[in-house]
């Protein structure tokens, strides 16, 4: 019965420094806590980083409360620690691709190379940034898809953000035959961008023959817009340019297949 009774008051023990530890950790935590979620609400630090951010010191603090509280109650802190190394790194061989695009969400919190709402091309799609989650980052096409891609991808692939330097170069190209003069073809292009106020005079709209093809004259045009009336000016403008042409009878040369009729001049 002595044994008995030792062993329960250790655990009473055991038991109560426990609790008393645990119960002043955590209180000393929510203090910490909230003094390192004022010090974020000053910073500039992405609003997603914040929470991320936020969320792991949280759980760090209180795991390294209940580790303190366990040893203060006797366990085998070595033990439990090595046990939860062992488990850590059963985990991580597991999940690697998880632990990859939780790093690489990181990566792209802190680094900002794209941030909500900027429009990005990768893996043969294109959209706005929804979202940079811990594992993925979201996107919202052109048609109405939500694409998921994971982190690490964005990583490690080349990633176009067309948003970030908040103005584009629209390219059109088009053809006009020998025969029309260069000067007015040139002077008709431009009166069409002239007439479309999405396209900013500065820098100002180009005109350049760019190459002499088989059956006419390829002209290259870049003209400078705002980043979000990119896809607007592009088909304006190549529908614009054409009719301009119709109107000044400029010609589009197009490819000819001429057929020859192959005579017998033998006698039967």
């Amino acid at each position: 019965m002595d044994s008995l009774y030792r062993a329960l008051w250790q655990f009473a023990n055991g038991f109560l420094r426990f609790s008393v530890v645990l119960i002043i950790g955590v209180l000393i935590v929510k203090i910490i806590l909230v003094s390192i979620k004022k010090m974020l609400v000053k910073s500039k630090v992405d609003h997603t980083a914040k929470t991320f951010l936020f969320s792991l010191l949280r759980v760090i603090l209180f795991g390294i409360v209940v580790i303190t509280a366990l040893g203060t109650a006797g366990v085998n802190i070595s033990s439990l620690i090595t046990a939860l190394g062992a488990a850590a790194l059963t985990a991580g061989l597991a999940f690697q691709d998880t632990l990859k695009n939780f790093v690489s969400g990181m990566i792209l919190l802190f680094n900002k190379p794209i941030t909500a709402g900027d429009l990005i091309q990768v893996n043969n799609y294109e959209g706005y940034v929804d979202s940079i989650r811990i594992f993925y980052t979201q996107i919202h096409t052109f048609d109405n898809r939500v694409v998921q891609i994971p982190n690490s991808q964005l990583t490690t692939n080349c990633i176009v953000n067309c948003s970030v330097a908040g103005t584009r170069r629209v390219d059109v190209k088009v053809s006009v035959s020998y025969e029309d003069n260069l000067t007015k073809v040139k002077s008709v292009i431009y009166d069409a961008i002239s007439k479309n106020p999405l396209i900013l005079t500065d820098p100002e709209p180009k005109v350049y023959v760019n190459k002499h093809l088989d059956s006419g004259v390829e002209i290259l045009i870049f003209m400078w817009t705002d980043h979000r009336n990119y896809y607007t000016v592009l088909f304006e403008m190549e529908e614009k340019i054409k009719l301009a042409f119709d109107e000044n009878e400029i010609t589009i040369p197009y490819p000819h297949v001429q057929l020859a009729e192959k005579t017998d001049k033998k006698r039967l």
